[in-house]
């Protein structure tokens, strides 16, 4: 099959959704979170970092974090350090995290992140229960306490099985980044596949930037304002807003401007505009904005993002970071005014929902939810329960209500559940599953080497020389449709019967096709150049297969919503593979 007819039947399932059934409990306005963030220091980090961006990164964490949290910032190599003590996240927090960002470096001997991860988790902050709370953990190497290996392993053992069962039966959740492949790749995706978090590879120290505000957003989703080009819209109910402009490290800068056509920039700006420019972004706070369209001139690079500070609230049920058709993710949404939900049709009637999947490689679907008419609990409900391929998706909810707009932002994993193994019941009642049944060696099964008599003999089509009649089958043969244990199946009989007939026949026409060539039959195309059609084959149709361009085809941003209105015959057919049509009463 064509790759890109391809990728539209499965681009159709993108978000097909599942019966989501109202009546369940309201998304409430979330508390504050508990981040905690640990970076490594280890000597190695010269190499993997060297212009030290992790300073940066940590800067712009303490900066974006909302200011219902606590946090704290620890460092680690052989001991660890406790940067940022932990506590409220307010201007005095921030300005200390920010000045002490600078003791970072790369100086230690060791990296144990063991031993950081039980500082960081000290049961002190949070009486032991750890279920608000989010790990940012960034390393770029392997666990390391001593030069013998034998006691790296040792240790490396004892953080999987004690230390991760303790954070995770905790309830704490760790979001794991790894700075080159010469990280432990595999134990960062276990601390964050145990504990629900994410895990992000930064192939370099220019990706850290993204890769923690990937962590934070999933530690602490906020809510933002959909960035259309270079604009966005602010309305009367922003208090303030933050612009994160990503750009390269050599980016000569970007000009804010206002409703009013007011430019700023980062050397000339308002008293109520904070702007802060590091290496890979610029930080852009402004309090009490004119409400109207806001544009940013200069390059906006990917991961740019506008959170807000306001009244007017869309707020999200708590998403998971990874999914499976088993464990689908369920979507709930509903305004806030103030701190009460907003369920008036009016107000609603004019606000169109929508979910957009994106995957790694830029293909994406869009959906609007309650599309007809608003939902009477004021809930907007959808549910992913599958996508066409594993992978990363960006999940993008958002509400346009024309004169304001809100969007939250995720990244989701979807992991296609491994095929259960078979397993056999042994005859002592122990059970053993196929991979064991694999590594084991074949003299443990003992063979049963006993003949079995075929139902039908196999013909020798070669003995075959002139065609002769089929013997009538007789007709007072008796079918013993009894099974004595070592018999066949009268099923299996009737089916090996015709499969003889039909290997006997096709010998016969073999032989008999073959004696017309031999007596001069001349199977060329006849002289006069009439069309011979041989009658003891079948014409086979000939299919036309038709080419898609994958370029001209549109997958990207294409809309998912038009299929529901008009199949062609190929989606029709995916639609049918798929076990049904979308559940449209969303």
């Amino acid at each position: 099959m064509n790759r890109a007819l391809l990728c539209l039947c499965l681009l159709w399932v993108l978000v097909l959704p599942g019966q989501v059934s109202a009546g369940q409990p309201m998304p409430q306005i979330p508390e504050g979170r508990d981040v905690r963030i640990i970076v490594d220091i280890s000597g190695s980090m010269k190499q993997t970092d060297p212009l030290n961006l992790r300073q940066p990164a940590v800067r712009l964490l303490a900066r974006i974090l909302p200011g219902d949290s606590t946090a704290g910032i620890w460092t680690f190599g052989q001991y660890v350090n406790m940067l940022v003590p932990h506590g409220a996240v307010n201007d005095a927090w921030r300005e200390r995290a920010i000045e002490r960002s600078r003791q970072i470096n790369s100086v230690a001997l060791r990296t144990n992140l063991g031993k950081a991860l039980e500082v960081a988790s000290d049961s002190y902050f949070t009486q032991g229960d750890l279920s608000n709370t989010h790990f940012i953990l960034l390393t770029d190497g392997k666990i390391d306490v001593s030069d013998d290996g034998a006691l790296n392993d040792q240790e490396r053992a004892r953080v999987l099985s004690e230390v991760l069962r303790g954070l995770s039966e905790a309830g704490a959740t760790i979001h794991t980044i790894g700075l080159s492949e010469a990280a432990d790749i595999n134990l960062l995706r276990a601390f964050s596949d145990q504990t629900g978090g994410n895990f992000s590879l930064a192939e370099s120290a220019e990706e850290l930037n993204h890769a923690f505000l990937r962590s934070l957003n999933s530690a602490v989703p906020q809510e933002q304002i959909p960035l259309e080009g270079n604009s966005f819209l602010v309305d009367d109910g922003v208090e303030e807003f933050t612009a994160l402009i990503f750009g390269g490290a050599t980016s000569r800068g970007v000009t804010l401007v206002s409703p009013g056509g007011e430019e700023q920039n980062s050397s000339r700006h308002q008293a109520s505009t904070r702007w802060f420019r590091e290496p890979g972004y610029e930080l852009i706070t402004v309090t009490d904005p004119d409400a109207g369209e806001w544009s940013v001139q200069g390059a906006l690079g990917d991961g740019s993002q506008v959170t807000v500070v306001s009244n007017l609230k869309m707020v999200l049920s708590p998403l998971p970071t990874r999914f499976t058709e088993q464990h689908p993710v369920v979507i709930e949404a509903v305004f806030y005014d103030q701190a009460d939900p907003i369920t008036d049709p009016e107000f609603l009637g004019v606000i169109d929902v929508t979910v957009t999947l994106t995957s790694a490689d830029g293909r994406s679907g869009t959906k609007t939810l309650s599309a007809d008419q608003p939902p009477q609990d004021g809930v907007y409900r959808d549910e992913i329960s599958r996508l066409p391929f594993a992978g990363e998706f960006t999940l993008e909810v958002v509400g346009n209500g024309k004169t304001f707009s809100r969007k939250y932002s995720q990244t989701l994993t979807f992991d296609v559940a491994e095929p259960e193994q078979s397993v056999l019941a042994l005859p002592d009642g122990d059970d053993v599953t196929g991979s064991d049944l694999a590594n084991s060696t074949m003299d443990s099964v003992e063979p049963d080497l006993s003949p079995v008599t075929p139902a039908i003999a196999p013909i020798d089509v070669a003995q075959v020389e002139l065609p002769s009649p089929i013997a009538p089958v007789e007709a007072d043969a008796p079918a013993n449709l009894e099974s004595d244990g070592e018999g066949l199946n009268a099923w299996y009989l009737v089916g090996g019967s015709v499969v003889g007939l039909v290997v006997l026949a096709a010998g016969l026409l073999l032989v008999w096709r073959q004696k017309a060539n031999s007596s001069g039959v001349d199977a060329a195309e006849p002289e006069g150049g009439d069309e011979v059609l041989d009658t003891d084959e079948p014409a086979i149709p000939e299919l036309d297969e038709q080419v898609i361009d994958e370029e001209e085809f549109g997958l990207v941003d294409f809309d998912l919503s038009e299929v529901e209105g008009g199949e062609d015959e190929g989606q029709s057919q995916s639609h049918d593979r798929d076990g049904g049509g979308r559940n449209g009463g969303q």
